[in-house]
């Protein structure tokens, strides 16, 4: 795991801006798509939603969450793709605030309810370098 793996990861996430998030709420599973700004600096995502979502309301049980971010092509030696971990929280940084408005600021005049995921844990495969090479970072805190 090193920091060149990490910037791997993020050129990719970089190209990107709609994640699958998964949650639970320790009974029911939900599965959902949003939109994402991503936060090198804090590796995190920014994404927006309601409180009345079932993500949501599994969150408020099960702040643990994983989620996929990936490239849609039918050419094997074309596939990447991210798949994560973390922890979901309401984001408190304005200068996370400030990042998501700025990547979708037609998003400023709905007013959202901004949410952070903190990465703990990053998988990419990426066949452009190989088939079924894998990139694994892991979150140095852990």
């Amino acid at each position: 795991m090193s920091q060149n793996d990490l910037t791997k990861i993020e050129s990719f996430l970089a190209k990107h801006h709609v994640l699958t998030l998964a949650t639970s709420d320790g009974l029911e599973l939900s599965a959902c798509n949003l939109f994402y700004a991503y936060d090198a600096k804090r590796v995190s995502f920014v994404v927006a939603s309601s409180d009345d979502t079932t993500h949501i309301k599994n969150i408020f049980k099960n702040s643990s969450v994983a989620g996929t971010v990936v490239l849609e092509t039918k050419t094997v030696g074309k596939i990447e793709g991210v798949q994560f971990r973390g922890e979901f929280s309401e984001v408190e940084d304005d200068k996370l605030k400030k990042l998501y408005f700025k990547t979708f600021p037609y998003a400023l005049a709905m007013s959202p309810k901004l949410w952070q995921i903190k990465v703990d844990h990053f998988k990419l495969t990426d066949n452009t370098l190989g088939f079924g090479k894998k990139i694994i970072w892991q979150a140095s805190f852990l």
